[in-house]
Formats: C-alpha cells, structure tokens, sequence
C-alpha cells in the first residue's frame, strides 16, 4: 500500500498557515507531511521562505498521527553536520517517532547566502556523504571529535537522543550517487519516477528501505486558471535539477523561466478540477515502485479549499490506483 503525503511548501505560504495546513492535512487523512527546507523561494512570485525547522516544531505539537519529514536539507553549508544532528534529534522527541531526516545536497539558491560559493557535483557530493557519516556518529550517543575533508567537529555529543534514533532518507539522481548513498541511508528520496533507479537502489541497499517521491498538482475549479496560477508559481520546475541546483537567486530563476510558456506547464503539471486527471498523474509513481508520494499543491491561494474540498475525495482516488 502506497503512503500519500502533503508538501507543507516553504516557498509559497506563510510559517503560521503552514502549520494551519498541516493539521488540516493530517485530520482529511494524510499519511505523511514532508517540509522543504529554503533560505529563498526558487522565484519572486511565491514571495515565503520561512524557517522550516520552526515550523516543523510547531507542526509536530500540533499533530499526533502524521509522520513527518524534511524535502530536503542540506547539511553542509548553512547547517554544520554536528547542528543538524542536533535539531534532527530534538525533532524526533518532539514528534514522539514519527520524523524521518531527508537530506540532499543541496541548492546554490538556498546555500550560497553564507558567502562560502557553490562547487561542483562531485564535491558536494563527497561533502554529503561526510556529513551523513558525522550526523551517524552523533545520532550514536558517542563523543564525536572527527577532522574530515570539509568538516571538524569537537569534542561533540547530542544529549537528547530518541530511542528510536533518526531514520535518514538521501536523495539520489543516478547511479554514482545511488551506489554512493544506498548503503549510508535508511530510504531513497527521488524527484523522477524512475523504476530503473528504484530497482538500483534496492540492489545497492540490500534492506527494507521506502522510496519516496513528490508530485507538483494544481487543483483549481477553472482549468485556465489553474494553469495561469502554476505558471505563475512553478514554471522554475521545468529547468530540471541540473539547473535548478546551480542558479543562485530568484532573479536568476526569473530569468530562466521568462520563456516557460502556459501549455508548457499544462503538459508537466496535471491542472485544473479532474480530480482523475490529477490522481492519474501520480500513477508513474506508483508503477515505479514508490512506497510513498508526497503531493504539491501549487500556490497559496487555493491551498485551504483544496484541504476542505478536495484532498479527501482525490486520496481515495489515488487510494484506489
């Protein structure tokens, strides 16, 4: 059975209608929530980007059924690995089990703030899997004093551990990052149904492990008008993750989207009231072997009618997929 999730978007919504979307998420039925983690929203339009780890502390007493993660953070440059391992620990008790750590490596738009610049790939992925290595240790219950490549830490110990320790979900792209990642994490985190990386991980990993996905929809009662609202909101998810890592501002993502036309959307993004069409779309999730699928509902505007009028009957639509 398919666990389907709700995207408390960062970018697009305020942190108290965040954590006010949330419980309305978790009482029409959803199994999950999962949080992006950003300093900026990807363009001027969506105009939030609130801190998500406050939010999720409000959302985790404000809740008591819904798990809980992070889509995803990145642990290496705004946050220090030995922080993260921290406010993760601190998450989980908060939450009474229910919070999984998703990490990634992150964005130019969300790390560059910190003025230490942007390399490339290869180095931000050798920077993650040592992070991930410290964040282990500490999560542990060990005094950590580690000298790496890119981090130091000294003389460090979390105090506050959960019993169940922090379930660590890592976001992989292709097959280096899948046989890099695989044995270091508990669960897969993709942004593409891709049932060949699915079948990758599985192997590499060895274990019981979830794969979980995430899905932009845009529910609206008049279709042109969804579509105008996705465009205006989402047309920066075109560029694919190859940009979408590098571009360092909103202006730049403004730039690069200005071509980005409405049918584009319309034929990336399943718009409008066909609650079928937008339960269909999620389907090559499914048939890539996803065990969970968060949903993005695109834009601020809508989000409170779509939790009271829609979310119940379209998830016992995709329920029944």
């Amino acid at each position: 059975m398919t666990n389907f999730g709700y995207t408390l978007m960062t970018e697009q919504s305020g942190p108290r209608e965040l954590v006010n979307y949330a419980i309305a998420a978790e009482n029409v039925g959803f199994d999950f929530e999962v949080s992006s983690d950003h300093y900026s929203p990807w363009i001027t339009s969506q105009g939030h980007s609130p801190y998500a780890w406050t939010v999720l502390g409000a959302v985790a007493q404000a809740t008591s059924r819904v798990e809980l993660a992070t889509y995803v953070t990145c642990p290496t440059f705004r946050y220090h690995p030995a922080v993260i391992a921290q406010k993760s620990a601190t998450l989980q008790l908060l939450a009474e089990g229910r919070f999984i750590l998703g990490l990634g490596s992150g964005e130019n738009l969300n790390e560059h703030v910190i003025g230490e610049g942007w390399p490339m790939v290869s180095v931000r992925q050798d920077m993650l899997e040592e992070a991930v290595t410290i964040i282990r240790a500490l999560h542990s219950d060990e005094l950590v004093t580690w000298e790496g490549q890119y981090f130091r830490v000294d003389s460090a110990r979390v105090w506050d551990l959960p019993d169940e320790g922090v379930p660590i979900a890592l976001a992989v792209s292709g097959d280096d990052s899948v046989k890099r990642f695989a044995p270091l994490g508990d669960h897969l985190v993709a942004v593409s149904p891709e049932k060949e990386l699915v079948d990758k991980w599985d192997k590499a990993h060895g274990g019981s492990s979830r794969k979980i996905g995430q899905i932009p929809i845009c529910w609206g009662p008049d279709k042109d008008e969804a579509i105008a609202l996705a465009h205006d909101q989402f047309r920066w998810f075109g560029g694919g993750w190859n940009v979408n890592a590098d571009l360092p501002t909103t202006a730049g993502f403004d730039a690069a989207s200005q071509f980005v036309r409405p049918d584009d959307i319309a034929g990336s993004i399943a718009c409008g009231p066909d609650l079928d069409e937008l339960a269909e779309s999620v389907k090559p999730y499914l048939d890539a072997g996803f065990t969970d699928v968060a949903l993005v509902q695109v834009g601020d505007v809508l989000q409170q009618r779509f939790l009271d009028e829609v979310a119940a009957p379209l998830l016992e639509k995709l329920r029944a997929l």
